[in-house]
């Protein structure tokens, strides 16, 4: 979508979600919209394509019962990202108190979870990839994942995450770092 088009189109849908008549079809049309960059977003940052629906379908509950709420401050998918990226850290976060394996299982576990997933087609070092970006502190993953998979600016990050450019440039220069060293080292074993 051309920036005047997502303009556009962020207004029609609350439009369509500030009239009771609307609701539905406006909602419709913000997941027609942006449910399969949010599914993304979130994949990423979970994994397993079960946990993204799973962490997918909580957000959208949460955006459908406070949409009311959005303060147009933000753009709209900034405030939807904001949300989606919320639910996966507490998603994460649920998860991560569950477990009681060592890290070694873990990185097994996520490992063999993404090759089993029939959504995932990557090869090996797509693997190790996900695997260093997994090890990466949950900010450090964000920003990764923003500048690497989205090509996002750091002043669009900067607004989205309400952080300094020049946080989000050392945060993505320390992953770059870390990602790259576990990457090579994995690749020299294989």
């Amino acid at each position: 979508m051309k920036k005047l088009s997502v303009e556009i189109v962020d207004k029609q849908i609350l439009d369509l979600l500030s009239r009771e008549t609307s609701m539905e079809r406006g909602f419709r049309l913000l997941m027609n919209t942006y449910q399969e960059r949010l599914y993304w977003q979130v994949r990423r940052m979970v994994f397993d394509h079960e946990d993204a629906n799973d962490v997918l379908q909580n957000c959208l509950v949460k955006v459908y019962k406070s949409i009311g709420k959005f303060e147009k401050k933000s753009k709209l998918y900034t405030w939807l990202y904001r949300i989606a990226t919320n639910e996966a850290i507490t998603f994460l976060n649920k998860k991560k108190q569950k477990m009681t394996t060592s890290f070694d299982n873990e990185e097994n576990n996520l490992a063999n979870q993404l090759r089993a997933d029939p959504y995932f087609d990557g090869d090996e070092i797509q693997v190790r990839l996900k695997e260093a970006i997994a090890k990466l502190p949950k900010k450090q993953q964000l920003v990764f994942n923003l500048r690497y998979f989205d090509e996002m600016s750091y002043a669009s990050m900067s607004k989205l995450l309400d952080t300094s450019e020049g946080a989000l440039k050392a945060s993505f220069h320390h992953a770059v770092k870390k990602v790259e060293a576990y990457v090579k080292s994995m690749v020299e074993e294989i």
